[in-house]
């Protein structure tokens, strides 16, 4: 079955904002419908404000290696390139539907994106510099910093990934998104990506790669970017199972006979099975085959539905044998909400 684009609306607005400094901002409805996101309306989250300077860029890989390197930017488009085409989540998506609302950015649930991504194996640039055997992580910098209430000066933008997750080759240090060049706001000139894992993960203005021995204890490695459940913190990593109906649209009147349309992913494995309520009745939907490993699965199911407002919710099932819960396990900081969500719609 081909990606359900059939129904789908117009464009609109590029971007929904959430907070314009620094700019946090959401793929609005219409452009959610498109099996690959509108380059202009691919979601944004920034914690500082944006790196403006590109000149002189340069890519450090230093820590336990036996050979630190600085790359340029001509050295790495010079390197072969490849593309991953990714559903990439922020970890804070729909906060707005926790109760009570936790502290942070009130996403509702635009902040999720499909997008191609072009560069440079990360697994490329570590080949050469003699990794040590006792190496367990690799720490992405990035340029971007700033003042936090809770943390004393400026705090740097970093965090860790597993080495075997770095290894992956479809881990990136990107250049590129949708075919040009990266945009400032989307990383500028160069930013990892790391195919299932949270937004947090896809370092923007990336400086520098520091291969550790150790843990590592950043800012936004154990006190943000984690799941707080009563005091214990346990770091966010790979994106949960997750649906959402994009066809008809929240809020919107749709014929009684219609077919609802929309998308399902998780870090954790291939979508196995989606289900759509209508009131208490549970209908199991029709999966298309998603447009790469790392994309979101499109889903479809022709009802015929009751006149007048319906509530229809979604519920989708992974190869691992993860399923959407009913209810997460509140969070302090408000992440991971992959709780099955109602939308209304008007039928007649």
């Amino acid at each position: 079955m081909p990606a359900p684009v059939s129904a789908f609306v117009p464009l609109t607005a590029p971007l929904d904002v959430v907070r314009a400094h620094p700019l946090c901002a959401e793929t609005p409805v219409p452009q959610l419908q498109h099996a690959v996101t509108p380059a202009a309306s691919v979601y944004v989250r920034s914690n500082f404000e944006t790196p403006l300077s590109h000149a002189g860029w340069q890519l450090s890989v230093l820590g336990a290696v036996q050979s630190p390197v600085v790359f340029s930017l001509s050295d790495l488009a010079a390197m072969p390139q490849h593309t991953v085409l990714v559903t990439m989540e922020c970890a804070g998506n729909w906060r707005l539907g926790m109760d009570p609302v936790p502290t942070g950015e009130p996403w509702k649930f635009g902040a999720v994106s499909t997008t191609r991504w072009t560069g440079v194996a990360l697994a490329t640039l570590l080949a050469g510099v003699g990794v040590h055997a006792d190496a367990l992580e690799v720490v992405a910098i990035g340029a971007d910093a700033g003042p936090r209430d809770d943390a004393e000066g400026d705090v740097r933008f970093a965090r860790a990934l597993p080495l075997a997750v770095a290894l992956h080759p479809d881990t990136l240090v990107a250049t590129h998104m949708d075919g040009a060049l990266l945009t400032p706001d989307h990383g500028a000139p160069l930013r990892l990506i790391v195919p299932n894992w949270y937004g947090m993960a896809n370092v923007k203005w990336l400086t520098a790669l520091e291969l550790r021995t150790t843990p590592f204890t950043g800012y936004f490695q154990t006190q943000r970017y984690v799941y707080d459940v009563d005091g214990v913190h346990t770091p966010v990593s790979r994106a949960l199972v997750k649906s959402m109906i994009v066809s008809p649209a929240p809020d919107a009147v749709t014929a009684c006979n219609t077919t609802l349309r929309g998308w399902a992913w998780s870090g954790a494995g291939a979508i196995t099975r989606v289900e759509i309520a209508v009131g208490d009745a549970w209908h199991e939907a029709t999966l298309g085959a998603p447009a790469s490993p790392y994309a979101w699965t499109p889903f479809e199911l022709p009802l015929m539905l009751p006149a007048g407002t319906v509530v229809l919710r979604t519920r989708a099932s992974d190869a691992s044998g993860a399923v959407q819960p009913e209810r997460i396990v509140w969070n302090s900081l408000g992440y991971g909400n992959n709780a099955v969500r109602g939308i209304t719609v008007t039928a007649e």
